[in-house]
């Protein structure tokens, strides 16, 4: 149920700015002044999240570790699993940032159907999808730099030249493009064919997917079968960069049905489960060395607190405790 509120959600985007695209103020809001407020929202609201998160106090080093912490010198430590130095920290961070380390080291717990027994197996197939996803995306959005810039950088044309190496199809079918919707597609179905991710999946895991499935499939579909007027679309990017909109007639409709799309996932952004991007640099879990052995972390917000010692406990309780038969220390 949950998948298809989504579905039917990321489809009225579509066709609410498809249909909106046709009347004159209508495509000015959408082409103009929608960008700039998703793009407001997205950097108000990913400030807000890191200034909360940076506030909260974290007294005590609590790092997820699966290694073998610094203790005497005769032990070997697990410098990447266990780091108790900042060094060590930023190299598990970039090992996490760039490579998805925890993701890769993850295994999924089923039980056997032989008999009632656990067994453990990998995730690799995800680990693969997530890598996937996040770097054909990294790439697709480096290459949209095109349309903001003028002249182009020459990196973007590398990138683009080594995307479309095979050249496949008139304009070139990138590779990515093709990675990056079928990451998104196992992803989905990952949630939908397997009964116990099924079951914890809400809404705001299944919309998040469907935007992006919607904005990779517009964007395939502009380029490759609706043929939009390419000069018209860097007249408007280059527009929104000069802080001078001009929004052309000539645009396919689809095109604002791909904008809006791409407009809800960044003004979404900040109050999703996306957030993750940043949250995992802010996350003590993560970020902190190990040394809990080497130096002694005290809660400096710990309020004092009257101790209630045994002898005062004794003291007031001791004619109950020997008429209960509760042996006492003092007669």
């Amino acid at each position: 149920m949950s998948a298809l509120f989504s579905l039917v959600a990321v489809l009225a985007l579509v066709l609410l700015a498809m249909l909106g695209a046709q009347v004159e103020s209508l495509r000015y809001v959408l082409g103009a002044i929608l960008p700039y407020v998703a793009f407001a929202l997205f950097i108000v609201g990913i400030v807000y999240r890191v200034f909360k998160w940076a506030r909260t106090p974290v007294p005590f080093r609590i790092p997820t570790t699966c290694g073998q912490q610094k203790s005497l010198p005769w032990i070997k430590q697990n410098k990447l699993e266990n780091p108790s130095s900042t060094f060590w920290v930023i190299g598990r961070m970039a090992l996490e940032v760039l490579f998805f380390r925890s993701l890769f080291r993850n295994t999924r717990t089923e039980l056997s159907s032989d008999g009632p027994k656990v067994g453990y197996g990998p995730t690799k197939w995800l680990w693969i999808a997530g890598m996937a996803f996040h770097y054909t995306m990294l790439v697709i959005v480096f290459r949209h730099l095109r349309f903001f810039t003028e002249p182009v950088p020459w990196i973007v044309g590398i990138v683009q030249d080594v995307d479309g190496f095979f050249q496949v199809g008139v304009p070139v079918l990138y590779l990515t493009s093709l990675i990056f919707l079928a990451a998104v597609t196992y992803l989905f179905l990952r949630r939908v064919l397997i009964p116990q991710v099924r079951y914890i999946s809400l809404a705001n895991d299944y919309f998040p997917l469907f935007l992006l499935l919607g904005i990779g499939t517009t964007g395939f579909l502009l380029r490759h079968l609706i043929k939009t007027d390419i000069v018209a679309v860097k007249e408007l990017t280059l527009g929104w960069i000069g802080f001078n909109p001009v929004v052309p007639a000539e645009i396919d409709p689809l095109f604002y049905g791909h904008l809006f799309l791409i407009c809800v996932l960044i003004a979404y952004f900040p109050i999703s489960k996306l957030t993750h991007m940043a949250g995992v640099f802010m996350s003590p879990t993560r970020n902190l060395a190990s040394n809990n052995r080497e130096v002694r972390h005290i809660n400096p917000w710990n309020a004092p607190v009257k101790v209630h010692t045994y002898e005062e406990y004794e003291d007031e309780f001791r004619d109950k405790m020997k008429a209960a038969g509760i042996p006492v220390e003092k007669e």
